[in-house]
């Protein structure tokens, strides 16, 4: 999906927003995996968990991102039996996942950490 703010001179941020979203939720899904092994509901179900429902991820949106993951090596999906004895892909997160989550997190914090100072810069230190 992409949306388009040319009048405004805005559609390359708007592509890289989207693009960081997209990347985001690879990282929210690498982590949820990390505390382990989920079904693709579960996943969902553990990421609202973990932020306390102060993030929605739409049901279908983790979809792509899972195939991706485990297309990249960085998930290992397994077929086994639900709570209620269904059969169902439980996903794992591989040693290479393990080094990617920590690899995307430090990015994270680290930008994070030059975004929170230039907001919390004031004219007198311009």
């Amino acid at each position: 999906m992409t949306i388009f703010l040319v009048h405004l001179g805005e559609t390359a941020f708007v592509d890289k927003q989207l693009e960081l979203l997209r990347g985001t939720l690879d990282m929210l899904i690498l982590k949820a995996v990390s505390l382990g092994p989920l079904d693709g509901y579960g996943m969902l179900l553990r990421i609202q968990q973990i932020f306390k429902d102060r993030l929605e991820i739409q049901q279908g949106s983790p979809y792509p991102a899972r195939y991706r993951l485990e297309h990249q090596g960085w998930i290992l999906s397994e077929w086994g039996e639900s709570e209620n004895n269904r059969k169902a892909q439980y996903y794992r997160l591989t040693a290479a996942g393990k080094r990617r989550l920590q690899s995307e997190t430090e990015k994270w914090n680290r930008m994070a950490e030059v975004i929170a100072g230039i907001l919390h810069r004031t004219p007198e230190e311009v």
